[in-house]
């Protein structure tokens, strides 16, 4: 049977096909592709892109103080070489988007080399930045996370870094981004277990995200149930904590203790969505199946075992939980239990 579209929409369908393989490609580190820095550090690296002179003043007047790293066309080297100096010499990052084959001229306006460029929508023009020795920058989501890198719009910059300084991130050049590193196969693995299973999870069940602060990390799910162990009837209101995976590992392979202390903040986090989120003010307990279950224990949850079988599938799932993310750091505590605590108990810790 013949296709119905024509072949503008067939051709417009390939190209965005091509596209989605290229950035998955790119966050697999094809080229040399950046992916970010340490996954627990406050930095973000700070990518701003300037297509005209008007957009290069306006980005210099608001990043006073603030190095980044500026995105510019070569074609604004030629036209306005003293604003391409004058960003170099109030400490910020050149490197390049559109056309790579004007690079040479970007440098010499700039009086440095530049080695990074925005990555393009086709791999043709991937290769022609690859052949002049280009590394690609990735195009990137918009709210901030330890390590990342991020793309704000000068226009868009006094409102977005007032926010980022209020939840602890710190804006940076990418050459100072600690840990800095290029993609890998597994990064695409991680992106792929991130969203086929715990962003499935999440919107399946309502998962409330309580992250925005830089070291916050718990989820929290409102249930209309009590599931086995608790001591509670089957039908009571209850939230169950979720860690944002990623972001312990990262915190963790900084410093336990630090890890160990954004466990406690992000307890107060979830206190304060209890009293102040409709879906929660009918809970009647927190609880969490955890291998983490000993700081719990220490902070006043009281310990339930699981039922043998559900502790094994618990267990194999931590398990592959900690492979996606990259940790080999052993858990203190091989059996998952349950962790819990009454509403009013939980709120006079915490809230």
């Amino acid at each position: 049977m013949a296709s119905s579209h024509s072949p503008q929409e067939r051709a417009t369908h390939d190209r965005a096909a091509q596209g989605r393989l290229l950035r998955l490609a790119l966050r697999a580190g094809v080229g040399g592709a950046w992916h970010g820095g340490h996954p627990g550090a406050p930095q973000v690296a700070l990518l701003v892109p300037v297509a005209d002179a008007g957009q290069l003043q306006a980005a210099l007047t608001a990043l006073v103080g603030t190095p980044a790293t500026l995105l510019i066309p070569p074609a604004l080297a030629r036209l306005d070489p003293q604003g391409v100096r004058a960003a170099v010499q109030a400490g910020h990052e050149l490197a390049g988007q559109g056309d790579p084959a004007g690079v040479t001229l970007l440098e010499a306006a700039a009086g440095q080399a530049v080695t990074d460029w925005a990555a393009p929508d086709s791999a043709a023009a991937l290769r022609s930045l690859l052949a002049r020795g280009l590394r690609p920058l990735p195009s990137t989501g918009e709210r901030p996370e330890p390590g990342a890198l991020r793309v704000v719009r000068p226009g868009d910059l006094d409102a977005t870094l007032t926010a980022w300084r209020a939840l602890g991130y710190r804006p940076v050049p990418l050459r100072d981004l600690p840990g800095r590193r290029a993609g890998t196969p597994r990064d695409l693995l991680t992106l792929a277990y991130t969203r086929v299973v715990e962003d499935r999870f999440a919107r399946a069940h309502g998962v409330i995200d309580l992250t925005a602060r830089v070291d916050a990390v718990m989820r929290v799910a409102p249930l209309d149930h009590a599931p086995s162990p608790l001591p509670l009837p089957p039908g009571t209101p209850t939230a169950e904590l979720h860690l944002h995976s990623p972001r312990i590992v990262g915190l963790a392979s900084r410093s336990v203790l630090g890890a160990y202390r954004a466990y406690q903040r992000s307890l107060k986090d979830v206190a304060r969505a209890l009293r102040e989120r409709p879906e929660l003010e009918s809970a009647q307990a927190v609880f969490a199946v955890t291998l983490f279950h000993g700081p719990l224990e220490q902070a006043g949850f009281t310990l339930l075992d699981l039922p043998p079988a559900r502790a094994r599938w618990y267990g194999l799932g931590f398990r592959l939980l900690r492979g996606a993310y990259g940790t080999t750091r052993t858990p203190s505590e091989g059996t998952p239990k349950m962790a819990w605590l009454p509403r009013e108990a939980f709120l006079r810790r915490y809230g």
